[in-house]
């Protein structure tokens, strides 16, 4: 239980309790995001990084752009190197779902906070995953509305 009353900061008090859960766990092992944190003890997205930047400053956990942060160091970890980067695995399967008609041309698709929630990512993931959607033709953003599925013939060729 996070004391708001006494005099140690709320992001030292979360560390302390991530340290905790993490002395027990193996090299290479997930820990949670930066979201998680947040809906777990209420707070803020930035006292929910300082958490996270003090333990990776004390060496017991690091964090790999795209794929999520890890107990140990980045050259003791037993974890397996991702072959496509997620927000590829993401585009990629927001296209299929376009292909199979579960998005229907200059239809709306989810926004990035349903996105953010559905894929368990953080929202820079979502976006780069939207931009690569752009690039490919398989979506089109309209300012203040949205991103909306190309009509058919703009979709890249299979």
């Amino acid at each position: 239980m996070l004391d708001y009353d006494g005099d140690t900061h709320i992001y030292l008090q979360i560390a302390e309790i991530l340290r905790q859960r993490v002395s027990g766990l193996a090299s290479g092992h997930p820990v949670p995001s930066e979201a998680d944190i947040q809906q777990e003890f209420g707070v803020a997205r930035t006292t929910a990084r300082r958490a996270v930047h003090v333990l990776r400053e004390e060496g017991l956990i690091y964090t790999v752009q795209g794929e999520g942060t890890f107990v140990g160091g980045p050259d003791e970890a037993p974890r397996k190197q991702r072959k496509v980067p997620l927000y590829q695995q993401i585009a990629t399967d927001i296209a299929e779902q376009i292909k199979k008609g579960r998005f229907l041309p200059r239809r709306s698709i989810p926004g990035e906070s349903a996105l953010v929630e559905q894929y368990d990512v953080a929202r820079e993931t979502v976006r780069r995953a939207m931009a690569l959607l752009r690039e490919q033709g398989w979506i089109y953003t309209v300012a203040q509305r949205g991103s909306y599925v190309s009509p058919e013939e703009s979709w890249p060729e299979a």
